[in-house]
């Protein structure tokens, strides 16, 4: 029986790699010697522009998994069989590569080379098993469960996140330790290192390569390939996936890397990432990795839960600035604490003269889009102040510590915007207050001088007043 006649017996994905060690001692390229046809129809599904199987054609004319590669390599050279189970690729993928001792191991040819086979059966599914995740080594488990009470003895999610970083510093035997999470929906992203949340490190990683940090993230899961893992023992591949990531490492004195996905339902939400770690412990290192990004996924996919909640909840989705709720927050916070209430505030109430004409004659879509360029002005004007809108066409602006010409400054620059722009028209009332003074009644007086305003407006543009008695009173 040859080996594809003997392979094709498997019912899993089976295969047969083959390569060749050289004289010198170095390992040639992986070359896939025989498939079963579960294998064969995985290859030609996932990688339809590769050449059509045959027996000896290279692994990488499919794919580079760097893991795979050095797992083939170690079960071969050191006779024991090895395990794994990653989430990769959209699937959890449990492998076993098995050395095939005997195969063709003898001297192959005049130049001293020597061909190596292993076997891999895999088993993919959508989700994790739960008796697959616990078949750890004790030392593995050990590790994992200390990070489990590291990630769950603080409610502070930062705190714990850095806490967590450190026990993977020691897993890793690393110099350098990070956990980096991503947030698709709302393209933040954060990075804890061993000491805290840093922020300057997470611009200044980015700064470096020309890219944001969400840029970042983009760029690391494509280097990713759909693995769950880089683990690089020198830099030649990431020279080829990202030479700019590359050379920014080898740069600040990194000479080898480790790069793990974290996702949650196959949703990429962060990374592991360790720099220098100890080679030797390659193995235990990506084991007890695979626990946890699983653990960390969960974490980190409540957190931006409760953080997109949160926003919900004081932010206005159509404009992007703070709604009635953080304005209530506000307010009530201001006028129950006086201690820290700022020496002057400004309060600014604004109304959007003519909405419900519009809405009326072009409907409400082109409603919000006035709503929205509306907004874009006070952004423009009052950027660095408290923006919210308070209720459909109303808005209200708290300028803490502003001078009175700033703020008439600043009102002036919003008129002429205002002026500039089609079917933009503000009513407003502006206050002032500092020394001793009431939010409750500051609010009433720039309420009061809006309203002023506003029938000022209507009173020179007669043609719409009409219209404005005749409906229902404007928002």
């Amino acid at each position: 029986m040859d080996m594809q006649e003997w392979i094709a017996q498997f019912d899993h994905i089976a295969a047969v790699y083959a390569f060749d060690i050289l004289a010198d001692g170095s390992c040639s390229e992986i070359r896939i010697a025989a498939a079963n046809k579960a294998e064969i129809d995985y290859l030609a599904q996932n990688y339809p522009n590769a050449p059509d199987f045959y027996s000896g054609i290279p692994l990488r004319d499919y794919f580079t998994e760097i893991n795979l590669e050095n797992f083939v390599i170690k079960a071969v050279t050191t006779n024991i069989p090895l395990y794994s189970y990653v989430n990769a690729h959209g699937f959890w993928i449990k492998s076993f590569y098995i050395p095939l001792k005997g195969r063709g191991s003898s001297v192959s040819d005049e130049a001293g080379r020597q061909t190596r086979y292993c076997l891999l059966l895999c088993d993919q599914q959508p989700e994790p098993e739960s008796e697959a995740m616990s078949q750890r080594a004790p030392e593995v488990s050990a590790a994992v469960m200390q990070i489990t009470i590291k990630m769950h003895q603080t409610q502070d999610y930062s705190q714990s996140m850095c806490e967590v970083t450190d026990e993977v510093r020691s897993i890793c035997g690393a110099k350098r330790c990070a956990l980096y999470t991503f947030d698709r929906n709302s393209g933040q992203c954060r990075l804890f290192g061993v000491k805290g949340e840093r922020p300057d490190i997470l611009e200044g990683i980015s700064k470096a390569m020309g890219r944001t940090p969400y840029e970042n993230a983009l760029f690391w899961e494509r280097d990713l390939d759909g693995s769950d893992c880089l683990l690089l023992n020198d830099m030649d591949i990431l020279k080829e996936r990202d030479p700019v990531w590359c050379k920014s490492l080898q740069e600040n004195g990194i000479y080898n890397i480790i790069l793990y996905a974290i996702r949650e339902h196959r949703e990429l939400v962060g990374f592991i990432w360790a720099a220098n770690y100890d080679t030797s412990r390659s193995t235990h290192i990506k084991e007890a990795l695979e626990l946890t990004a699983f653990l960390l996924a969960s974490k980190i996919t409540n957190q931006q839960l409760v953080e997109r909640l949160e926003y919900l909840s004081s932010v206005d989705e159509l404009t992007n600035v703070s709604n009635s709720n953080a304005l209530n927050r506000r307010i009530k916070a201001l006028s129950e604490d006086a201690a820290s209430r700022p020496a002057a505030l400004a309060i600014i109430v604004l109304d959007l003269n003519g909405l419900k004409r519009v809405n009326d004659l072009r409907g409400h879509s082109a409603g919000d889009k006035l709503i929205t360029k509306a907004a874009s002005l006070l952004k423009i004007v009052f950027g660095d102040h408290e923006i919210f809108r308070s209720g459909g066409d109303e808005f209200v602006i708290l300028c803490p510590d502003i001078t009175q010409e700033s703020m008439d400054a600043c009102i002036g620059q919003l008129r002429t915007l205002a002026a500039a722009t089609p079917d933009v028209s503000f009513a407003v009332g502006a206050v002032r207050a500092d020394g001793e003074y009431s939010i409750a009644d500051t609010m009433k007086l720039a309420d009061d001088r809006m309203y002023i305003d506003k029938e000022a407006y209507y009173s020179s543009h007669p043609e719409l007043e009409r219209r404005r008695m005749t409906g229902q009173a404007e928002e």
